[in-house]
Order: structure tokens, then C-alpha cells, then sequence
């Protein structure tokens, strides 16, 4: 009976902490986690809050009201500590379970598909696939440089 009761309150946060997965910019992974997308040149979508903000900017981003980490991760490249940034991937997708994770760049393609891309391979897809996967269920133009690519295609996939 506890074992079911503790279910049922997992299942009811997930429920009440999830985005709508028909928002624009959320992707459904194929674990079923959702995460938010966006360009941070445009304003915050209606809706609920994020409970997590993942920025990827080379600069330090504006405050907001909710939880944020910033990853330095210049325009057009890749994050200026990779360790940080594997660090920091690994506890959006894991928090992505029960909370409202988003990520986001200055115009929400390049290092936010990136991102979202290296999300999905720690949630099974494999690294030569999830750019592909991020570009059918996010956005067509998501990963725009061979290097952006080819960081996710190295991406280590999740234990």
C-alpha cells in the first residue's frame, strides 16, 4: 500500500510540475520527460514558470524569478567548460522528470537545440541520431554548426 501511495505522488507532481506539451518550444523526450526551448530575444511565453532556467550565453543573463544556471557557451559555439556543461545537462534532464526545466540562448536554435540534442542522448537516443530527433520535435533549423554537431554526437549517453 505505501509503495502505492508513493507512486501515486510521484505520478501527481509530474503531472502538476509538467509543461504542456502542446506549448510552443516544448519537446517531449522520448522518456516522456518535456523541456522548454526559447529564444531569449523573445518574451516569456504565457503559462506557467520555469521551476529550472538553463541559459547559454556568453554573457551573464538578466536576473528572473525562478531558479537559473548560466552556462558561458559563446553564439555559433560550444560552452566554453564542457565539464560544466555536461554537469549542468545531466541535472536539467534529471530534474526534467518531476519539474519545469527550459532552456534557452539568445535565439533559441543554435546552443539551445544543441542542448536540448545532448538532453536527448542522455535520455537514450544515440549521439548520431539526436540532432535528427531535436529537428523533427523541436525546431527544423536546431544544431547549426558541424562543431555543434559534432558535440553531441560525442555526448556521453546517460547511465
Amino acid at each position: 500500500m505505501r509503495r502505492r501511495v508513493g507512486a501515486i505522488r510521484r505520478y501527481a507532481r509530474v503531472v502538476i510540475a509538467a509543461w504542456d506539451p502542446e506549448m510552443t518550444g516544448v519537446l517531449r523526450l522520448p522518456s516522456g520527460r518535456l523541456v522548454r526551448g526559447r529564444a531569449l530575444l523573445r518574451p516569456v511565453p504565457a503559462g506557467p514558470l520555469p521551476d529550472l532556467g538553463l541559459y547559454l550565453l556568453g554573457d551573464e543573463p538578466p536576473a528572473v524569478a525562478w531558479e537559473a544556471r548560466w552556462l558561458r557557451w559563446p553564439d555559433f559555439g560550444l560552452p566554453s567548460d564542457p565539464a560544466a556543461a555536461k554537469d549542468a545537462l545531466r541535472e536539467a534532464w534529471a530534474r526534467a522528470e518531476t519539474e519545469r526545466v527550459e532552456i534557452a540562448c539568445t535565439g533559441g536554435h543554435g546552443r539551445t537545440g544543441t542542448a536540448l540534442a545532448c538532453l536527448a542522448v542522455l535520455d537514450g537516443v544515440p549521439g548520431r541520431d539526436a540532432v535528427r530527433y531535436v529537428r523533427a520535435h523541436y525546431a527544423p533549423r536546431a544544431v547549426e554548426t558541424p562543431g555543434q554537431r559534432r558535440f553531441v554526437a560525442r555526448f556521453p549517453p546517460g547511465q
